[in-house]
This record gives C-alpha cells, sequence and structure tokens, in this order.
C-alpha cells in the first residue's frame, strides 16, 4: 500500500466522521499546532510541502479548525516555538516532529500535562507514552528490509560502512534492525557515523570512510539525502565501480535512477514524507469527531527495486 492510497483512506475516514459530528463541534473553534524541521533536506522539503497542502485543504473542510504551523532549523527553535503555542496560542492539540528526541521530550510533555492532546510524529520522544497518538513509517522494518537486501547481495566476508542520521530513537531503531537481519551473515560493518540526514555531512563522512578503508563493497546511507552525498564523494574517489549504495525514503531522483537500471543504486526503501499528512488528519479528526484516533499509526516499508519502481515515482512531487 503507497502513501496515496493510505492517504485517500485517512481522508475518506475523516469526511465520513467530521460529516457526522459537526453538530458536536458547532461554534467551538479548535487551534492545533503544527511543529517541524525546516526544510532543510529533500526529505523534510517533502514534509513541510505535505503538512502545508494538509493544512491548507483542512482549514477550508472544517472552518472550526484553525492551525499554527511553525518550522524550526535546530532544537532549541523547536521548543521556543512549543513555549510560544502553549503560552500565546492556547493550542488545543499539537502535532510535532521532533527536530531530536532527547531535548523535545520536556517541552512536548509539558504541552500534554498542560491537558492538550498530543500527536507525534515520526521522530520518538526518548520517554514512551507522552504522547496520545504517534504516527511513523515503519522504523524497524526499514532497517531490516535494507539488512535483508544486503544480506542477499553479498558474500560473507564482504566490508560495508553506514551513516546514521540524526540522534533519534528511529534512527536507533533502524540500526538496530538492519544489524540484526545481518547477524551470522558473515559481513562486516566497518565503520557507523552521523551523516545527520545531510548531503553536505554525508559526503564528508563518505570522504573519510574512502580515506580509512580500501575496501568497501556496499554502503547503507539510510537515507535519500544522504546517499547524494555519498555518491558524490565515490564519484570524486572514482571509485563507483567498487560499491552500491542504499539510501532511503523514495527521492524522485534516485527512484529515476532504480528505473533506469543505475547498477550504483539498485534499489531503496520506502519511507514517504506525506506521513506528516496522516498525522495532521488524523489529530484533526480528533476534533471534528468522536472517533477514536489515539495509539500507534505505523506506515509499512517496501524494497523498491526495478521491477516495481514505477509505483513509487512522482515527477510532480517536491521530494
Amino acid at each position: 500500500m503507497n502513501h496515496k492510497t493510505i492517504l485517500a483512506g485517512v481522508a475518506a475516514v475523516l469526511m465520513t466522521l467530521g460529516l457526522g459530528s459537526a453538530a458536536q463541534a458547532e461554534g467551538k473553534t479548535y487551534t492545533i499546532g503544527v511543529s517541524i524541521p525546516s526544510a532543510t533536506h529533500g526529505f523534510m522539503g517533502g514534509l513541510n510541502w505535505h503538512a502545508q497542502q494538509t493544512i491548507n485543504r483542512l482549514e477550508e473542510t472544517y472552518p472550526q479548525l484553525d492551525f499554527v504551523l511553525a518550522t524550526a532549523g535546530e532544537a532549541g527553535k523547536q521548543v521556543d516555538d512549543l513555549e510560544d503555542m502553549l503560552a500565546t496560542r492556547n493550542i488545543d492539540g499539537l502535532v510535532v516532529l521532533p527536530f531530536e528526541s532527547e531535548p523535545l521530550t520536556g517541552p512536548v510533555k509539558a504541552v500534554k500535562d498542560a491537558g492538550k492532546w498530543v500527536t507525534v510524529v515520526d521522530r520518538g520522544l526518548s520517554v514512551e507514552g507522552i504522547e496520545d497518538l504517534y504516527v511513523a513509517g515503519d522504523n524497524t522494518a526499514f532497517g531490516k528490509v535494507a539488512g535483508e537486501y544486503f544480506r542477499a547481495n553479498l558474500k560473507s566476508g564482504a566490508k560495508i560502512v553506514v551513516l546514521r542520521g540524526i540522534p533519534t530513537t528511529l534512527d536507533n531503531e533502524r540500526v538496530a534492525a538492519f544489524e540484526t537481519a545481518l547477524e551470522g551473515s558473515g559481513i562486516e560493518i566497518l565503520d557507523k557515523q552521523h551523516g545527520n540526514w545531510n548531503r553536505d555531512d554525508a559526503f564528508q563522512v563518505m570522504q573519510d570512510y574512502l580515506s580509512k578503508y580500501s575496501q568497501i563493497d556496499a554502503v547503507w546511507a539510510a537515507d535519500d539525502d544522504m546517499a547524494i552525498g555519498v555518491l558524490e564523494a565515490i564519484a570524486q574517489a572514482k571509485r563507483q565501480d567498487e560499491m552500491w549504495v542504499v539510501g532511503g525514503a523514495g527521492m524522485k531522483e534516485i527512484i529515476k535512477r532504480i528505473m533506469d537500471g543505475d547498477k550504483q543504486i539498485p534499489v531503496n526503501v520506502t519511507y514517504p514524507p506525506a506521513l506528516i499528512s496522516s498525522a495532521i488528519e488524523m489529530t484533526a479528526l480528533r476534533f471534528v469527531s468522536d472517533a477514536p484516533v489515539y495509539g500507534r499509526f505505523i506506515i509499512g516499508s517496501t524494497l523498491i527495486t526495478r521491477d516495481n519502481a514505477a509505483r513509487f515515482y512522482y515527477p510532480d512531487s517536491p521530494f
């Protein structure tokens, strides 16, 4: 099931249940804060676009809903945004994708302690159970699917390097699942460093790897922006024929290269930025209906190959 199918289903539920509860919400306006990282790289650019499109659509559909959207380029700014939403905007609900897990846990808990509905997206908090709703891709599956591909396509004794994302619970889940999938395979992980889901950082990390290791058979970049940086470093070192790279999230440029049979990028793993739309729409549902939307909503991960890549190629999308 792709992200368009998922969002269509959520939208259908919203329309059905929202209409049935219009009388219940009549006369009261609810304010929902949406706090997300800035569009500092491709995935977040896509996520920001989907967030704004969803807010526009919901404000038009539900006049009783107002949204406050704030973006932050670092954790401190996001903390300030949450404090402002609570103190001056008097939000009724919050949708938050933490820039980092640890520094955002206390501020998000303060919102919850104030009696507000909290939806956490993608990067979990460092303390479990604070949020009412958690919406994310399947981070365990994301790492497992990639790891299983490495296991199936590399021989025992192969040497690989790993690029991690920003230090978050989801990054921990992905890496742990990837390593578990490789257990007993004889494949050696030479190194793991944080590329912070950033092209420039990944470029520098990969340059370091290339200078340190004479044999690298494959790279798990674990993110398409990082994969672009990795590929640039490999090209500069003229070592394209020595290794292949697997990123993740379904960037359209990467998917096109898979469709075209680029051997350096044989596969990808889905993790759609449109998951923010699911989170905002389900949070809205909390205020326009009596539907039970608390708990966990996890979007699965799929291996994208040349055979199925066309299903995941959206040339008009921002990511």
